[in-house]
């Protein structure tokens, strides 16, 4: 349980860099929603991008899978949404890197800026979620996904072992030695003088 409260609020911070690192300066003091998702697959581009056209948008998908992910407690969603996050991100320096022919890391104004380092911070922290969380147990799976029909009987080869019948009378010539009185397996009264 303390696992997956850890993960998830992990998940959520990192969730919430990603989707925040957009309106942070990228490189050069551009930010990050102004760089088109086609800039990505075509070359980065001067042409400013409408915020539902830029690098914002697979963050919030991203955001998005992250917070399903925590209410349904999959590590796999959570973990995906991390991917989906390094993988823009990385892909967006690439095609940074071979605009301008190289990228730097700025100090005032130039190269890259704090809005990347959240980038890749989120999409990291959501992986190191994925990886605190336990997930589901089988005790959170409700009972109608479980594989078995309930009441659950054994197949014929695995039946439970049953105790043989026990004896009412013993057998003939076996009793107890003469005047040790009745026994428990004795149906019938003892003789009287």
């Amino acid at each position: 349980m303390l696992r997956n409260i850890i993960g998830s609020v992990l998940a959520l911070v990192g969730a919430t860099a990603a989707v925040w690192s957009p309106f942070r300066d990228w490189y050069d003091g551009r930010h990050g929603r102004t760089y088109r998702i086609q800039d990505l697959f075509d070359g980065i581009t001067v042409t400013q991008a409408e915020v539902a056209g830029s690098i914002l948008l697979p963050f919030l998908f991203a955001a998005l899978v992250a917070l399903a992910g925590v209410v349904l407690r999959s590590r796999l969603l959570v973990a995906f949404s991390g991917v989906i996050v390094l993988g823009f991100t990385m892909l967006w320096m690439v095609r940074q890197g071979q605009a301008e022919g190289s990228l730097t890391i700025g100090g005032t104004g130039g190269g890259l800026g704090e809005g990347v380092a959240m980038a890749v911070g989120g999409g990291l922290l959501l992986l190191v979620g994925s990886l605190v969380m336990s997930g589901r147990g089988a005790r959170d799976v409700p009972e109608e996904e479980l594989d078995y029909e309930w009441p659950y009987t054994p197949p014929d080869d695995q039946q439970p072992y049953t105790e043989p019948p026990r004896y009412t009378e013993p057998p003939p010539g076996t009793g107890p030695p003469p005047g040790t009185g009745p026994q428990p397996w004795d149906s019938s009264p003892p003789d009287r003088p």
